[in-house]
């Protein structure tokens, strides 16, 4: 017998999404920043189009979008009621019994384990990596911004981040940061969209489908 599981609350599933969205708009329009692989249609020579104007312009709304929903995710894994059940997977990422068990799984010799939190252990490493990033990519990220907007969000942390980018090395270095937490998620987004898929399709209980609607099927005599 099996029951519907209430496992990711509305709004975890809002910041999910818009995290998602604002990282693929972000490295594509990334990409083209650092080299603009794009050229713009001219009416007479003239350059009237800004298309590297435009591609800025999109990576800056949604870099401060990434932080704002970023700093919403903190404030719900920290006191959301509902995202205790993400709070509760630390105590599986220190027990070893149960990196076993998963790795077991992963390489189908062994069942899932049923661990405390929503997050197995090697899930529960990659999403503090990307976080990590995350902080790293939006830190950077308003260090270059402050020196092209010296007025308004910009004149006013200019003077809070330059001991910062003093610390990272200089403005070379804060760049060069900026392109490898891009690639982490490069690297990050394919291979948590292949777990996602296995584990929904080899778990058999809608694992996939829960941060789409929120719900889960579970065992009833599981915990």
């Amino acid at each position: 017998m099996i029951k519907k599981h209430y496992e990711f609350s509305f709004w975890l599933r809002v910041t999910h999404w818009v995290r998602a969205i604002a990282i693929i708009i972000l490295t594509a329009s990334g990409f083209y920043i650092a080299y603009p692989f794009i050229a713009p249609a001219h009416n007479g020579g003239e350059p009237v189009n800004f298309l590297n104007a435009l591609f800025r312009s999109w990576h800056i709304i949604f870099g401060f979008l990434l932080i704002a929903v970023t700093i919403g995710k903190f404030y719900l894994f920290f006191f959301d009621k509902q995202s205790h059940i993400e709070r509760a997977s630390f105590k599986d990422f220190i027990n070893p019994m149960v990196w076993i068990k998963q790795i077991k799984y992963y390489l189908l010799i062994g069942k899932h384990p049923h661990g405390k939190g929503v997050y197995n252990p090697l899930q529960f490493m990659a999403y503090v990596g990307v976080y990590i990033s995350i902080i790293v990519i939006s830190l950077t990220g308003l260090i270059l911004y402050i020196h092209v907007y010296h007025e308004g969000m910009g004149g006013f942390l200019y003077e809070i981040l330059r001991p910062i980018e003093v610390l990272l090395g200089g403005l070379a270095w804060v760049r060069e940061l900026h392109h490898i937490a891009m690639w982490i998620f490069i690297i990050f987004l394919p291979v948590h969209i292949y777990l996602a898929i296995f584990n929904s399709v080899y778990g058999k209980s809608g694992a996939m489908d829960s941060i789409f609607s929120g719900y889960r099927w579970i065992k009833k005599n599981e915990k």
